[in-house]
């Protein structure tokens, strides 16, 4: 190359350059060189012993066991709760009756005291207080006619709560009987079944004087003592 001419490097020299530093291993830090392999591979094989050691004597592992605790593990799901269990008897009553009284208080108003001229009230009433026989015949079969409450006269048709259980009638039943002024003893399920099956035969809603025998006649059996056990049915 002469003096008087214009540099021109070939870039295919350059190319070379760069790829034969690329080839070239950078230089190790002494103390960070690379583990062989086969230090890996020890160390995988001593970690998967020594677990199954540990386990065999630590946690009682057994290999034909999934659970690395001793015995059969026992699930005590679900855990069953008793409903009302803090409560006694007549106050769960009282407040399972609220709920299912929502079924009534469209007709009889959430006051208890009905509608005047159309639907007879429930506080004061002397089929509420009166005797239970008949008050559970109602509710199960309805009511239909004439009738005279308080000293006033209705004649409305009562919608009958067959399909309501055995439970939720007593409920209804004690909440009425001890709301709103009222103060009676409560009804309890094993009534409500008594009534079911003795006036299983009978179809249609029940009138004024087809009830006449029941004016006052209270279902027999036992009431849990407390507030709501006052004025007790006669036993038979």
């Amino acid at each position: 190359m002469k003096d008087d001419e214009p540099t021109n490097y070939d870039a295919t020299d350059l190319d070379r350059l760069h790829a034969a530093a690329k080839r070239e291993n950078p230089t190790a830090q002494p103390g960070r060189e690379p583990a062989p392999m086969w230090v890996f591979v020890a160390s995988m094989v001593a970690m998967v012993f020594g677990g199954g050691y540990a386990g065999a004597y630590v946690a009682g592992f057994d290999w034909e066991r999934s659970s690395p605790f001793d015995g059969e593990v026992v699930d005590v799901r679900p855990i069953q709760v008793e409903e009302g269990a803090d409560m006694d008897p007549f106050q769960f009553a009282m407040k399972k009756g609220a709920n299912v009284y929502n079924n009534c208080a469209g007709c009889h108003q959430g006051t208890g005291m009905g509608q005047p001229g159309a639907i007879p009230p429930l506080a004061g009433s002397e089929w509420v207080l009166g005797g239970t026989e008949r008050l559970a015949r109602i509710v199960l079969h309805g009511l239909a006619g004439p009738v005279t409450v308080k000293g006033n006269s209705y004649n409305s048709i009562m919608t009958p709560f067959a399909q309501l259980s055995d439970k939720d009638i007593s409920y209804v039943l004690t909440y009425i009987r001890n709301s709103w002024g009222n103060e009676a003893h409560m009804v309890t399920p094993e009534m409500v079944k008594q009534v079911r099956e003795a006036a299983a035969g009978h179809s249609g809603p029940w009138t004024q004087d087809t009830l006449a025998e029941f004016a006052e006649k209270d279902i027999p059996g036992d009431i849990p003592a407390g507030p709501g056990a006052t004025a007790a049915p006669a036993q038979p």
